[in-house]
């Protein structure tokens, strides 16, 4: 099938030529022009001469010949992979054809395989080497100099001679002989001196480019070490800044916060925060202290308006670690000068405080040390057998989904998982630009789908009714979430996020199609953003998530569908395009496109990238293009910038069922959480732990536990109601409230978790686990 080209070479620096390459099931193969050349095999649209080459516009593709693999199919056709996702099927005009290009390509293969092995050969050099190798090269440009200086001298004396040729019909025989022998011999010694000439440079050539190479090596390991050591001198400097600020802290805590009648040989064991200058500088009472308690951060108002951002700040860089140890470790009762019933609590402060010197104000967050990795993941298979026996005499509803399936995170930590990237919100708030805003919170929905660009397709624990799970990250990230599972029938989350400027909330609830091949998740709730300075509330629904491979082969998940962002105070709007996967287009994968638009429909910003990797947002500088034209936009932009860059794991956490380092932190144990906690659930600990058979059991009893709880439920209430049967439930820490944007009726927060958990009071949690 394939043409040769009459132009073809078959040298090891280039070969070229027409091949037929595989493109997809609609169009089949495609004559495409393949070039073979310095290590690397490319192929253009149409045939391209030699000196185009360098032009790499209409170059299509690229595989580096280092690490392919190549595979020959049968008579006309092979493969060449990159190791990778890139694999090329290609067929040729005939076998002799194939061989060819399968020589050329294992020639160039073990060439460039012979290159690498000896630039990996050679030594980083020290400065003697360098010495040497220049007193080397000083040694034969003189050797060059003197060559050049002897092919001067010889072509001069040629030159003469040659000169004198015109006088030879005049002489007699033996003045021609003599004049023939002379020209000879200085012919001879011109030669001589240029062989000697080029022997030199190849020589001196051939020094140069391994010392050249030796340079670079050097220069690269320098660079490195400099890196190196720049990052080591920068954490350092952090280091040294937040010993001197805790240092200056803690002896102006030990002179001024001292109590009345304390000995100073205790005074240093006590540890309070100033709040003196800033009570006196918003009004308040400069007498009161306020003790720090390390379990809790209290915020003024359900939104954390209160925070203070120049007061966390700087409480956050000046916490000394001995302190964060002490508190952590609850080792208060070596302080003499504490009194009894703070000893007994293991903490400093908590509801034993006076009235009278206790603040509004949240409390100092004390920044603590979070894990970064869990357990591996065991390598153990699925035994069906094993499962089918469990399942014998049990009714379908009773089967259990084995939790081999599963990831030691519950549907309401995946949720909170979504805030990762809460960065990205801490920007927009600080903007004044009504339109960059609602780009960057473009880019933050789009982070939220990151985590299923990998090949993390296991499944949370669905959440137990009443289930909750709060997570206080206010000391490093600046904001705190608390979630719980709403209902059960149909399943909903609730979830509220207080960060820095800003408040999030959503509900969250779905219904799944099955498809044969794939599943359909389709997200029903809203979610919502509203930033306090600038009073912008946003809403938007999440677009439809597919994981393929159901019954047979790799699971693998894709975001396809429609979101439109909408600003509901300015009437603006941000629409994005999540583009399905597909086997026949030429579009990039995961691609996500999209515009802001003000309320009059004229483009404002241009938002592209891919879910899985990056967003950029590009502003409109001019020219406007309406929502419902047809018309081709002509639109001028700046140079995009970027929205959202996911920051990839480590590989090895693809053993960790392909968490991130935030999401490893997300399960990790804390005390003072809520008995109804996630991190509290023993099936999701057990299954942490690397125990699947007892979190297998643990999960068959936890549900078995709600099946009876609920029938309990509902007989109580039956009897109540003189038989009428309702399974309503009622959540501990949100209520039911009309959405006055959706005009639905949702789940807000009450607001009143974070002051129970600061006094440790329960009482109305319900017993699920």
């Amino acid at each position: 099938m394939g043409e040769r080209d009459t132009n073809k070479t078959t040298t090891t620096s280039e070969f070229r030529g027409f091949l037929y390459k595989w493109t997809n099931y609609m169009r089949g193969y495609q004559r495409r022009w393949f070039v073979l050349s310095n290590g690397l095999f490319s192929y253009y649209r149409m045939q391209i001469s030699a000196s185009d080459l360098p032009l790499t516009t209409a170059c299509r593709g690229t595989i580096n010949l280092l690490n392919a693999f190549i595979t020959s199919v049968n008579d006309c056709n092979f493969a060449i992979s990159n190791g990778g996702s890139q694999t090329w099927h290609l067929k040729a005009s005939s076998e002799a054809e194939k061989m060819r290009w399968l020589t050329g390509l294992e020639l160039q293969k073990n060439t460039t395989q012979m290159e690498m092995d000896e630039e990996d050969n050679i030594s980083i050099p020290d400065a003697n080497d360098i010495q040497n190798d220049n007193r080397i090269l000083s040694v034969k440009l003189e050797d060059l100099t003197t060559c050049n200086s002897m092919i001067i001298k010889h072509w001069s004396a040629l030159h003469k001679v040659l000169g004198d040729l015109d006088t030879l019909p005049r002489l007699d025989s033996d003045e021609v002989a003599l004049q023939l022998k002379c020209l000879t011999e200085r012919a001879t010694l011109f030669k001589i001196s240029s062989n000697a000439m080029r022997n030199s440079c190849s020589e001196y050539l051939t020094l140069a480019q391994t010392h050249k190479k030796k340079l670079l090596k050097a220069l690269h390991f320098e660079r490195d070490q400099r890196i190196r050591l720049e990052e080591t001198i920068e954490v350092l400097a952090k280091q040294h800044m937040q010993l001197e600020q805790s240092c200056r802290r803690s002896n102006s805590l030990g002179r001024s916060q001292s109590p009345p009648g304390t000995d100073d040989e205790h005074s240093d064991d006590e540890f309070y925060d100033a709040f003196q200058e800033f009570e006196k500088s918003s009004g308040g009472r400069s007498g009161s202290i306020h003790r720090r308690n390390p379990s809790a951060a209290s915020f003024d108002g359900s939104t954390g308006s209160g925070i203070s951002r120049e007061l966390t700040e700087d409480n956050l860089s000046s916490n000394s670690d001995e302190d964060v140890t002490a508190l952590e470790n609850g080792d208060a009762s070596k302080h003499s000068g504490l009194p009894n019933d703070v000893r007994k609590s293991g903490g400093l402060g908590r509801s034993q405080t006076p009235p009278e010197t206790v603040t509004k104000r949240p409390t100092t967050p004390l920044k603590r040390q979070r894990r970064t990795t869990i357990r591996e993941k065991p390598e153990m298979g699925l035994n069906l057998w094993s499962t089918m026996k469990n399942c014998i005499g049990k009714e379908l509803s009773k089967i259990p989904m084995p939790v081999n399936f599963s990831e030691p995170l519950s549907m309401l930590q995946r949720l909170t998982e979504e805030m990762e990237y809460s960065r990205i919100l801490d920007q927009a708030a600080a903007t004044s630009d009504q339109w960059e805003q609602l780009a960057l919170v473009a880019g933050f929905t789009a982070s939220a789908y990151s985590t299923t660009a990998s090949q993390r397709t296991t499944k949370p624990f669905n959440p137990l009714l009443g289930e909750t799970y709060d997570c206080d990250r206010v000391d490093d990230l600046g904001w705190r979430s608390l979630a719980e599972q709403v209902s059960h029938h149909p399943p909903a989350c609730a979830i509220h996020v207080e960060g820095r400027g800003w408040t999030s909330w959503q509900e969250f609830t779905m219904t799944s199609k099955f498809r044969g091949k794939y599943l359909q998740v389709i997200p029903q709730g809203t979610a919502h953003l509203r930033f306090e300075k600038s009073g912008n509330h946003y809403t938007w629904r999440k677009v439809t998530t597919t994981i393929h491979n159901i019954i047979v082969g790799r699971l693998w998940i894709d975001q396809s569908g429609e979101m439109d962002i909408i600003n509901h105070k300015t009437g603006d709007k941000c629409h994005l395009k999540y583009s399905a996967y597909s086997y026949f287009t030429r579009e990039t994968p995961r691609k996500v496109t999209g515009m802001v638009m003000d309320k009059d429909g004229d483009a404002r910003y241009i938002i592209s990238g891919t879910w899985d990797d990056h967003i950029e947002g590009a502003k409109v500088v001019y020219g406007k293009r309406k929502a419902n034209s047809d018309e081709k936009p002509k639109l001028h932009t700046t140079q995009p910038r970027v929205l959202w860059q996911r920051v990839y794991p480590p590989s090895t956490y693809e053993k960790m069922y392909h968490f991130t380092e935030f999401a490893c932190s997300l399960n990790e144990p804390e005390p003072d959480c809520a008995p109804t906690d996630s991190r509290l659930r023993p099936d999701q600990r057990m299954l942490e732990d690397g125990n699947w058979q007892k979190s297998n059991e643990q999960k068959m009893r936890l549900e078995e536990k709600q099946r009876l709880a609920r029938r309990l439920r509902e007989a109580e209430i039956a009897g109540a109601d003189g038989g009428r049967i309702s399974g309503d439930w009622e959540p501990t820490w949100f209520q039911k409230q009309l959405d006055p944007q959706t005009g639905s009726i949702i789940h807000k927060f009450s607001g009143d978790y974070w002051d129970c958990k600061q006094k440790q009071h329960w009482q109305k949690c319900p017993s699920i686990f």
